[in-house]
């Protein structure tokens, strides 16, 4: 079994990102509206995700521009109070990414009881942010050290806005990333965020990894590329299309939804979840 069949009981899944405005102190934080305008923001969003019959709402700081390799108390302090309050309500399963911050991801997850996080866990980069190194050992270590081994982690082995210094072939990048740090899915992404994937990518990681790990395709899926990535992948994140005029920054529309929800499932290759209160919630942590 792959990770997407333990978290959802099927092999195949769709999973919708929650995107958070800039949080307190950012750049491009909106202090006018302050945290309850930005907890009103993510709401709206869940609300439509929660009944659309995607399997999982993924809630991530996407607004912290520019991004940042650790990440500030506050984000984990604003992100821990909000998800902990449109959670209650949720029937689906969710997960946590912080942007670009495995470990605090990992706690965060922990706190709010989330099923999976999605980070860069592996490798070292260079771009944007500069020269990036990462810890697997570390991280994996931290989830264990807190007890919460059965969050899973989900590798991001194609970061976005940056280029590996030693760069692979990404079936090897894919089957390493399982083999040696232990990743449950191995995500590929386009270059940025709401670039597409390209599918032979997905194609050679899975062949890389078989069913030992799932694989997902991480940026850019659309209602008109949804069924070719999921006739490979194991699951898709799907954020940017589902937002107004398909900007990453706009609010989700729920008929954006409705037409890559539809898409999904004409394309035979994924049924919409079957939604139960407090799916994918532990209260055990």
């Amino acid at each position: 079994m792959t990770a997407i069949d333990e978290l959802f009981g099927k092999d195949k899944a769709i999973i919708a990102m929650a995107h958070f405005p800039p949080m307190p102190g950012q750049p491009l934080y909106d202090a006018g509206k302050g945290v309850r305008g930005l907890r009103d923001a993510v709401a709206h969003d869940v609300e439509i995700l929660a009944t659309s019959g995607v399997d999982a709402v993924m809630f991530c700081n996407e607004g912290d521009r520019p991004y940042r390799t650790t990440a500030g108390p506050e984000v984990l302090a604003v992100m821990a109070s909000v998800i902990t309050e449109l959670k209650r309500d949720l029937p689906i399963a969710f997960g946590v990414d912080i942007l670009w911050d495995p470990v605090s991801a990992i706690g965060l997850a922990h706190a709010v009881g989330a099923s999976f996080v999605r980070e860069v866990f592996s490798g070292a980069y260079a771009g944007d942010f500069g020269i990036w190194d990462t810890d697997p050992a570390a991280a994996l270590s931290y989830r264990h050290h807190l007890g919460a081994d059965d969050v899973k982690l989900f590798f991001n082995v194609t970061a976005e806005f940056a280029t590996p210094v030693a760069p692979r072939d990404i079936g090897l990048t894919a089957r390493s990333a399982v083999f040696s740090s232990l990743a449950d899915a191995v995500c590929v992404s386009g270059v940025v965020t709401g670039s597409g994937v390209d599918v032979e990518q997905l194609r050679a990681a899975k062949d890389a990894v078989g069913d030992e790990a799932a694989v997902i395709a991480n940026t850019g899926v659309r209602p008109e590329t949804v069924g070719d990535m999921l006739e490979v992948a194991d699951a898709c994140i799907v954020g940017t299309s589902l937002k107004r005029n398909g900007n990453t920054w706009n609010e989700v529309e729920a008929e954006r939804v409705k037409r890559l929800v539809s898409a999904a499932a004409e394309s035979g290759h994924w049924e919409p979840a079957r939604r139960t209160i407090g799916a994918g919630v532990s209260d055990e942590r």
